[in-house]
């Protein structure tokens, strides 16, 4: 959870550095915004050879040229979209009883899509329309092929697969046990492996191909003190989604893959986590990122999902020299966000005082 605004900053919280820049990406940097530019100039009699009539001029052009790079970029690193009929999609939730994938589940429920959620724990809210839950360890593979054999079964073929189950014990590497490591990695990267090895058969099959979501965190590029077993597996995430993205791209188009790197999120899996600034690392709400995911799937393409800014950018950290990389981390607050973690449980401790 992010700190407590003192009351008189509070009016200053929404204020953050993604708020500014979504402010100028859909002006200065819109073309069709700076399009319009010389136009009204021009309504206001200014000449074409004036200064202010040139500078608009070239800006919009520039604007352009880069939203047209953009889009190749796009296009040659994702290829051609897939259709998408979210009454004809079949949605697997790893880790969806709640949180964000609980969100996504209700979400993908809403509009028409069949979900199965496979979680060990229950529903938090109960059945909901849409969306049938299944109680299962997906770190276990017999137990996720029986699970897979009855989505089929109640289903049909699963078409989108969101890997998004997770744990985070906050505890040094010395003070875990090593079967809370093994249990976290299981977790948190053994699972997507399964789950991909189980699902991905059928996704190929499907006629129009299929979605695959693997959720990762910035701390998989950042690690941080008390996640070192939660900074490994996420790291793991990022390598086995761009090694499958590599796989499947000449073999199997159809099949996309999109790759989710949050920062710090407002659910009970990180409550108690400390953000050091608001403006340059806002701590992120779990709607915003269903929004992106949903949209990016429905889009049809493949692609990368960063959020906030700075997680969009968090790969030049590692271009930095080190001793710029340890000044950048106390500035930060990095290793010192877990000291009052609590996660799930220490949340539902403190509901119950």
């Amino acid at each position: 959870m992010a700190r407590r605004q003192r009351g008189d900053d509070a009016w200053l919280a929404p204020i953050s550095i993604d708020m500014l820049v979504r402010v100028a990406v859909t002006t200065v940097f819109h073309p069709f915004v700076t399009a319009l530019v010389p136009l009204c100039l021009r309504a206001r009699t200014y000449p074409w050879s004036s200064t202010s009539m040139i500078v608009s001029i070239v800006w919009a052009a520039f604007i352009s040229l880069l939203w047209t790079l953009s889009l190749i970029n796009r296009r040659i690193a994702y290829g051609t979209k897939r259709e998408v009929d979210l009454s004809e999609e079949i949605v697997v939730i790893t880790g969806g009883a709640g949180g964000l994938g609980g969100l996504l589940a209700e979400v993908y429920g809403m509009r028409g899509a069949s979900v199965a959620v496979l979680d060990v724990a229950d529903a938090s809210d109960g059945e909901a329309r849409g969306i049938s839950y299944y109680k299962c360890d997906v770190g276990d593979q017999d137990e996720l092929s029986k699970v897979a054999a009855q989505i089929e079964k109640d289903l049909g073929t699963p078409t989108i697969l969101i890997n998004n189950a997770a744990v985070v014990r906050g505890k040094s590497l010395l003070s875990m046990q090593p079967a809370e490591i093994e249990s976290s990695l299981k977790t948190n990267l053994l699972a997507p492996f399964l789950t991909i090895r189980t699902f991905l058969p059928g996704i190929i099959r499907s006629a129009t191909g299929g979605t695959i979501v693997n959720i990762s965190s910035v701390i998989g590029t950042l690690g941080a003190a008390q996640l070192t077993d939660y900074a490994a597996a996420k790291a793991g995430i990022t390598a086995l989604h761009k090694s499958l993205t590599a796989e499947l791209r000449n073999s199997h188009p159809d099949v996309k893959l999109m790759l989710v790197t949050p920062g710090q999120l407002t659910t009970p899996l990180f409550y108690g986590v400390e953000t050091p600034s608001s403006f340059f690392a806002p701590v992120v709400e779990p709607v915003d990122v269903v929004k992106e995911i949903v949209a990016a799937v429905e889009s049809g393409k493949g692609g990368m999902i960063g959020t906030p800014l700075y997680a969009r950018w968090v790969d030049w950290y590692n271009v930095l020299p080190v001793g710029i990389q340890v000044l950048a981390r106390w500035i930060a607050g990095v290793d010192r966000g877990m000291q009052k973690f609590k996660g799930r449980e220490g949340m539902k401790s403190d509901k119950e005082l």
